[in-house]
Formats: structure tokens, sequence, C-alpha cells
């Protein structure tokens, strides 16, 4: 399957190798521990499918604990390193877009995204939720993972559209520099995003990172769209 490349996904997979780098940031430690520690028993004896997994950093926590994972992004770059950390037959990776999640992949009872939800557009975040709902049963736990804006250790936000989008300017090490869009929702946006998609929600923090989880309502819950 071969995906139009879009900004967002070349700047992944120029990334890929250094991706991981992110995660090395002293301050970051304490709340990496405990968000390490706590997903496992979240997704405990259920199959995943995980949303943009990048290079399989939080693949690797969860999959030791699930049923099994299946894992897509757009980017073979990354795919590359996440097949490379995780035990074969624990999770299965797929290049894919995701906006238009295929039916084939299967039916899941949970479903994780980290560190995506905030590269989705504001205008967009419904329609990619209910994507997401169409492979899911009724009932099944989704956790979206991703970073609260800390001042010193967050990219600066250099840009902010007309749609109310924020935008960072990023520099790798090739010294290239991509502007990406990153989004930093607040509790009312998620629920305003969820919509009827979802029940029993509830927006865990750290002093770096936030987690939403919900029970999903299942593909019914297209009915309007």
């Amino acid at each position: 399957m071969t995906l139009p490349a879009s900004p967002l996904q070349s700047y992944y997979a120029a990334r890929a190798a250094e991706y991981d780098k992110v995660y090395l940031k002293p301050e970051r430690q304490s709340d990496l521990r405990a968000v390490e520690s706590w997903l496992p028993s979240v997704f405990r004896g259920s199959t995943v499918l995980e949303v943009a997994c990048g290079t399989g950093y939080w693949t690797q926590f969860i999959a030791p604990a699930a049923a099994h994972v299946v894992a897509i992004d757009s980017s073979s770059e990354t795919l590359a390193i996440a097949r490379s950390r995780v035990t074969r037959g624990r999770a299965s990776f797929h290049v894919g877009d995701a906006y238009d999640l295929p039916p084939r992949l299967g039916t899941f009872d949970a479903a994780f995204a980290g560190f995506w939800f905030s590269h989705v557009p504001k205008a967009e975040r419904h329609g990619f939720l209910g994507g997401l709902a169409a492979l899911l049963v009724p009932g099944a736990r989704v956790v979206l993972l991703d970073n609260l804006y800390v001042a010193g250790s967050s990219s600066r936000i250099t840009e902010t559209d007309a749609d109310g989008n924020t935008y960072q300017t990023r520099s790798l090490e090739d010294g290239s520099t991509h502007r990406v869009l990153k989004n930093f929702p607040s509790e009312a946006e998620l629920q305003a995003s969820l919509g009827d998609l979802g029940t029993s929600s509830r927006l865990r923090t750290w002093a770096h990172y936030w987690a939403f989880e919900y029970a999903a309502t299942g593909p019914r819950a297209l009915r309007r769209e």
C-alpha cells in the first residue's frame, strides 16, 4: 500500500532514527515511568489496535500484556524500528492511514493512539475518532496519550492558523526545519471531539502528559455520517 506523503509523514520519516531522543528529556523521566507502568494494566488481555505507532516505543509496553496488538503507521521507516523492539508474535505492524483504517485489520476490544491526536487538525478530530470507532466493539477501551504544553520543555508555538490549530518549527540533526501541526487540546475540546462516540470518559494528567480514556459506543455511533 503506497500512501501519498504528507508534510507530517515526511517529517517523521526523516526523524525516525532520532525520534526516541524525545524520551530522554530528564524532566520527563518520572512521568514516563508512571505511564509505562500504567498502560499494560489498561490493555491486559485485550486485542488492541494501535494507531500511529511510530517507532513502537509504547507498543513495547502494551504488547506483553495484551492478547495481541495490531499497529499501523504511515512511515515504513518508523515501522522498521517498531518491529525490532517487539517480540515476534506479540504484535503485527502495517503501513496504513490513520484517517482511513481498513476493515481488513479486524475488530478490536481496545485501541491506543500515543502522541498522535495532537497532530490531528481540529476540524478532523471527530472524523478520526469516528473512523476508529468503526473497528471497535461496543465498550472497547480507548486511550489517547499525548503532551501537555510545558514551557521550557515543549517546543514553543510559532504559528496559529485561522482554525486555531497551532504549529511548532522543529529542526532535525540533518539541519532541516519542519513546520509541524501540534495542538494541545483542553478537556472540553476532547469531550467535544468525542461526541456520541464514547462514554465513561476520563482525563488523567501527569506533569508533562495527559491520557484521555473512554469506552467506545461502537460502529453504530456512525449512523449520522
